[in-house]
């Protein structure tokens, strides 16, 4: 992942002069809602505020370095949608966003985003309110500016395939096994060659030892080596983006290609 490849696509539209950041709500209300919700549900959010454009840019990369085709991108975890929006405003007409949020505050916030609803004409926006492990089983969730939302009792329907993911979830508050059960699902998501970026807070191996104990810091530090393996072998490059609050380190994988079939023996 290089500098070059954050710049902002010629194509796509830039904030107005005097116009309000796209990535916020008016009036801090996104930070004020992430922070409430952050305090109620730590273990969920995972941060006490929204990720910052920097962090933003490095994570939507993979739908701004793109094939010249319509596209499906896959967010989870998206908060108050502050990533959320910059998809909305990079994807092209034909190309699909489906959005997982699991908590039902955040959900609602999404649906009531004046910019999700402006998007260019063309992009199908879903949402699904859910854990990702839940997705298969809900199916490809409802259009976002709709009241209504698919949940775990939902119909089952097909694993679709992704060409992008971006994860927003807090991995390292999990324990190894979930970690495990979602990046083998996001594997199974994503088409061949398919990208994925997620992000994590830096010095968090250091402060979770020292204010959780050694049961919780051993938990931490599983999930860490976990995660290293997982981007040695799918890795395509990290971003470490220092004015973010707290500085972060975004990692692009991707999927491996399939092996061609063994070709037919002559006869």
């Amino acid at each position: 992942m290089t500098n070059g490849q954050l710049h902002r696509r010629p194509d796509s539209p830039a904030p107005q002069p005097g116009s309000r950041d796209t990535l916020g709500s008016p009036a801090g209300g996104d930070h004020l809602l992430f922070l409430a919700e952050a305090l109620r549900t730590f273990h969920d959010t995972g941060a006490l505020a929204p990720s910052g454009t920097e962090l933003v840019n490095a994570l939507v990369v993979p739908a701004t370095s793109r094939p010249n085709r319509p596209i499906s991108v896959l967010e989870v975890g998206a908060g108050t949608g502050v990533v959320t929006r910059r998809l909305a405003q990079v994807l092209r007409p034909g190309d699909r966003l489906h959005v997982v949020e699991a908590n039902p505050r955040f959900a609602e916030r999404l649906r009531e985003d004046p910019v999700l609803a402006a998007r260019r004409p063309g992009v199908e926006l879903r949402l699904s309110v859910c854990r990702v492990e839940e997705l298969p089983k809900t199916g490809e969730g409802t259009p976002i500016q709709e009241a209504t939302t698919e949940g775990p009792g939902a119909t089952p329907r097909p694993e679709r395939r992704y060409d992008v993911i971006v994860s927003g979830l807090p991995f390292t508050n999990f324990g190894p096994a979930r970690v495990r059960d979602i990046l083998d699902l996001y594997l199974r998501l994503l088409a061949p060659d398919g990208e994925l970026t997620y992000f994590g807070y830096l010095g968090t191996t250091t402060a979770r030892t020292l204010t959780s104990g050694p049961r919780r810091g051993a938990r931490h530090r599983a999930v860490v080596r976990l995660l290293r393996r997982f981007e040695a072998t799918y890795g395509l490059g990290e971003r470490t983006v220092w004015r973010n609050l707290p500085p972060a380190r975004a990692y692009l994988l991707r999927s491996p290609t399939p092996a061609p079939a063994p070709a037919a023996p002559n006869r």
